[in-house]
């Protein structure tokens, strides 16, 4: 069985965000660091850093609540797999809950969000959902 890294990550934030934890540690790669900037600028997350204190660099996250502990993510999904790749064109862009959400999107210039690929009139591989 071929490991998801991508659905590993996603799979430790959602737990995390149930759980109601401040901090999520994972092992830490380009394309993980990358959406966890999108994350961060998107505002579903606080923080992100990546320690390379041992043998492999770790990527912490710092989960974002509302002042009343209300979680600022309401769910996360998976979208393209490994056995299943999901492509989106520039006229074809998923929106998530009619724009109240964000797709993570793998395009030729790098990991966008939707609405950014909207305004260059690029598409690519739609891998997450944040809502």
């Amino acid at each position: 069985m071929v490991s998801d890294p991508i659905a590993d990550m996603l799979t430790r934030l959602r737990n995390a965000n149930l759980a109601r934890h401040e901090v999520v540690v994972m092992p830490s790669s380009k394309l993980k660091t990358e959406i966890a900037r999108l994350l961060v600028e998107e505002g579903y997350v606080a923080s992100y850093a990546v320690l390379t204190d041992g043998a492999h660099p770790t990527l912490t996250v710092t989960l974002r609540y509302a002042d009343d502990r209300q979680r600022v993510i309401s769910g996360i999904k998976r979208i393209s797999k490994p056995g299943r790749r999901i492509y989106a064109k520039a006229d074809r862009l998923p929106k998530v809950l009619g724009g109240l959400g964000t797709a993570i999107l793998s395009t030729p210039t790098g990991l966008i969000t939707s609405r950014e690929a909207a305004k260059r009139g690029i598409g690519g591989e739609v891998h997450c959902f944040v809502w």
